[in-house]
């Protein structure tokens, strides 16, 4: 049996109300870490940990959230960026040869603003600490089509590249101070938002699947966690695909 090394490790995970971030915060709460389940809306309190109404967008909400985190338990050493939203439509729909419709600026700078920006404040508040605590682990939500592209995603696919830029640079950055940073890239997997689509649309993500099925979100969950663990501890820069090999199948 592989051990971890993450016993009473304190852990932040966002977006952690439902789907692959609930499944995350109780996968590390298993593993004996102190995890602070984070999220816009109202979700679970991991075993031993806490859950938090935090807006990961919005900088006084995440600082005055890891402040919470140092004063209750005076260190973090895994954050995990989990949250993440979507506002899907085409950059611009034609019909009939005219414009029927375009992305709003609305549509995409929320998108941009949780994503993205939600990302690199989160990292930003944490790193300090982690600084001063001699080493940490940023792990950072991509997906497979932050990689391949995805029709009427033109502001959630930026997003999910733009983490990974992110992820190679602070690789780069933070290595020195014992701080690796990964991004892990799902592929389709069962939340709830992927069961309430058309059968139609679920089976096309099939038929792209090499495996044959879609992932579960604790196999994102047990990805976070052996890239968090001592095992991977020389990881750093990587974006791991979760996806059933999908990729190879486009």
């Amino acid at each position: 049996m592989i051990e971890t090394g993450l016993q009473d490790k304190v852990v932040i995970v966002t977006g952690a109300a439902a789907g692959i971030g609930q499944a995350t915060a109780h996968r590390f709460a298993r593993e004996g870490c102190r995890v602070a389940a984070w999220d816009v809306k109202e979700g679970q309190r991991p075993a031993g940990g806490v859950f938090q109404r935090v807006d990961a967008g919005v900088a006084a909400s995440v600082n005055a959230a890891v402040e919470d985190v140092i004063a209750r338990w005076g260190a973090i050493h895994v954050l995990v960026n989990n949250a993440g939203i979507l506002r899907d439509g085409q950059l611009v729909k034609i019909k009939d040869g005219a414009v029927a419709g375009v992305m709003s600026d609305e549509q995409f700078d929320a998108v941009i603003g949780v994503n993205l920006r939600g990302v690199f404040l989160c990292t930003r508040a944490v790193t300090p600490h982690m600084i001063r605590e001699g080493g940490g682990v940023i792990l950072n939500a991509s997906s497979v089509v932050g990689l391949y592209g995805n029709f009427g995603q033109t502001n959630y696919v930026a997003t999910k590249s733009g983490v990974i830029g992110m992820t190679r640079v602070w690789a780069r950055e933070l290595g020195k101070y014992h701080i690796r940073v990964n991004a892990v890239a799902p592929g389709f997997i069962a939340t709830d938002m992927v069961k309430s689509m058309p059968e139609k649309i679920r089976q096309g993500m099939l038929d792209h699947t090499p495996l044959g099925r879609m992932g579960q979100p604790e196999d994102i969950a047990n990805a976070y966690v052996w890239l968090a663990s001592d095992a991977a501890s020389f990881v750093s820069g990587t974006v791991l695909s979760v996806d059933g090999g999908v990729v190879t199948g486009t």
